[in-house]
């Protein structure tokens, strides 16, 4: 996330709709809750347990465009949803998303096990982040973008001040440039990314850093007014957050990501969200 890291684009809704009930990943409803441990038909050996049987069960943070988030009619939606659906469906398995949640709590969810079975979310790997869980290989690259309103005629070194604030969200790889790079501003976490563009907007703060990705959908649909000052050049990598105590799962996955990588998906699903396959 930062950090953590949206083509015919759907407007990201409130945050109260992503507290809606729990979401399929294809507009499904949602299965009775139930242990499962999922077995090699060749062996009869567990490769990997779920916390529902056939499911898939997704934890993120929905307010994430174009990754996952609720678009107007209260589906969970986004680049990060068809891809776990494609997965799920090289697994034999269906996918569900649990109800909105809180970016920093994520990797603390997948380590305590029983929630949730992974969490892709526009979530980077990092050495502090694999303290805590396993990843996949990475799925997608990200950098870093600076954003200011477009009528402030700010550069990079102006925003590091103690009277200027930086907006990031909580946890994030943005939350930690912003501590690097700029010491000296005043650094605002929050929990949601649309809260942190419409401070820059609207003047109660000066600055916003963010994927790249997600700054990019969010100038274009939303925010005509804001600007990117820098592309910061992160070199972050996107993967699933898998518990280590599930290593088959993990390894499940990588093959559905090489499969999907394969067959054109991966491509069709970057062109769908991006509009282009160089990401």
């Amino acid at each position: 996330m930062s950090s953590m890291n949206r083509r015919s684009f759907v407007k990201v809704a409130g945050a109260a709709g992503a507290a809606a009930l729990l979401a399929g990943c294809s507009g499904n409803g949602t299965q009775e809750p139930a242990d499962d441990t999922q077995s090699d038909d060749a062996t009869g050996e567990a490769d990997y347990t779920l916390v529902k049987e056939g499911v898939l069960t997704n934890v993120a943070e929905l307010g994430f465009s174009p990754f996952e988030y609720i678009d107007d009619e209260g589906n969970t939606v986004g680049f990060d949803v068809d891809l776990s659906n494609a997965l799920a469906e090289k697994m034999g398995l269906t996918c569900e998303w649990l109800p909105n949640q809180a970016f920093d709590t994520l990797v603390p969810t997948i380590k305590q096990g029983g929630k949730a079975d992974i969490s892709i979310a526009g979530v980077t790997i990092t050495d502090e982040r694999l303290e805590d869980v396993d990843f996949t290989d990475p799925y997608l690259n990200s950098n870093q973008a600076l954003i200011v309103a477009a009528s402030s005629g700010y550069a990079t070194d102006d925003l590091d001040a103690a009277d200027v604030q930086i907006a990031c969200q909580t946890g994030t790889t943005g939350d930690a440039w912003i501590q690097e790079n700029l010491p000296n501003a005043t650094r605002v976490p929050l929990a949601d990314v649309t809260a942190g563009m419409m401070g820059v907007s609207t003047g109660s703060y000066q600055a916003m850093v963010i994927d790249l990705p997600v700054a990019q959908n969010m100038l274009a649909q939303s925010f005509s007014d804001l600007t990117i000052l820098e592309e910061i050049p992160t070199g972050e990598q996107y993967g699933i957050a898998v518990s280590y105590d599930n290593p088959g799962l993990k390894d499940a996955l990588n093959e559905a990501l090489a499969a999907v990588e394969a067959d054109g998906t991966m491509d069709e699903l970057k062109q769908k969200w991006f509009g282009t396959t160089d990401i």
